[in-house]
């Protein structure tokens, strides 16, 4: 994880991270109402070394044409296709960086959101009771998942669970939608007319990993809850559905899973971004398709499976039927798929 530390040289810990508490934030978030929270304790919350905005999230992003635009076949891009309207990507190469993209299609403002720590990828509908918020980046960590915050009342969400934690807004909840991650090339060849967002105009290192061998490392990054259980390891993927995880590997093995009213399926493959230094040479890794039994695309989640344990720790995990003679035990390394 050399490029993680030089990822925090950039952004040094601000303090201890346990000694967190509201009255050292207040100077930060004058306007955050730390009486509200559903936090357990404020210690669960600590810096992720950036302070507020210290990544910088974008604020509507400019867009190619699919058919004008150059990156690598392999490379992550986060796909969001609102009916009548072009299919857009926005790759990882620009998220890993942001991890926050406010935009808007078809008149509905939209967070395209991803933490690298959890490999949380996740679309939400910016709207709540009639307002529209814009999010930013608190530069704090719970359970190594970002916590964001939006500009009009300054509470902070949960960005893998989309739910308010703490300020005026508090267990408001932001609308899941169906978007999914794909290969460059997948998404070329099945949106040839889509649009792809624009590099943003900002001095980063775009299409390099910060966070190079992460998602080869057996622990998580500035995490100290409990590992998985039925000896799944904490990095490995798994594909969250509501409260329920299918480990990838199990879908790689199966091609497709029907259960639980959804269809699981695979969809070629794409390049970890957490692999690593170029992205684009990133191990290959299935790309997931996730629909309901009419084949409407489903929102859902490819994350750790630390981060699904910590926020749904009695979330169901969706394991494969066991066998007399079960093998080895489960690790990551069978996520990876071929190409095509």
């Amino acid at each position: 994880m050399r490029l993680i530390l030089a990822f925090l040289c950039l952004f040094p810990l601000v303090g201890p991270a346990a000694a967190a508490a509201p009255e050292q934030w207040r100077a930060e978030w004058p306007e955050t109402d730390f009486s509200q929270t559903t936090v357990g304790g404020w210690a669960e919350i600590i810096s992720g070394g950036p302070g507020r905005d210290g990544i910088p999230a974008i604020t509507g992003p400019s867009f190619l044409r699919a058919e004008d635009a150059q990156l690598e076949p392999r490379e992550p891009v986060m796909v969001l296709q609102i009916e009548g309207r072009p299919a857009r990507a926005y790759p990882l190469r620009y998220l890993i960086w942001h991890e926050i993209v406010n935009d808007s299609i078809g008149g509905v403002p939209i967070a395209v959101t991803y933490c690298p720590l959890c490999n949380s990828a996740m679309v939400f509908d910016r709207r709540v009771d009639g307002r529209e918020l814009e999010f930013g980046v608190t530069g704090k960590l719970r359970n190594s998942d970002m916590i964001m915050f939006d500009r009009q009342t300054e509470s902070w969400w949960q960005q893998a669970v989309g739910e308010a934690i703490v300020g005026e807004l508090t267990g408001t909840e932001l609308e899941s939608l169906p978007a999914w991650l794909d290969s460059w090339q997948g998404f070329r060849g099945a949106f040839p007319d889509g649009f792809v967002m624009a590099q943003p105009d900002y001095g980063r290192n775009y299409g390099q990993n910060p966070y190079q061998n992460y998602d080869r490392s057996g622990q998580p990054f500035l995490y100290n809850g409990e590992n998985p259980p039925h000896g799944i390891p904490a990095l490995a993927r798994v594909v969250r559905v509501g409260d329920r995880a299918w480990p990838l590997n199990r879908l790689v093995a199966e091609d497709t899973i029907e259960e639980a009213g959804v269809v699981l399926s695979l969809a070629g493959a794409q390049a970890s971004a957490l692999d690593t230094r170029q992205i684009a040479d990133g191990r290959s890794i299935a790309s997931v398709r996730v629909r309901d039994d009419e084949g409407r695309d489903v929102p859902h989640d490819v994350m750790f499976a630390f981060a699904f344990h910590a926020f749904w720790p009695e979330g169901d995990w969706m394991l494969p039927a066991p066998v007399e003679d079960e093998g080895a035990e489960m690790t990551d390394e069978n996520t990876e798929a071929d190409e095509g």
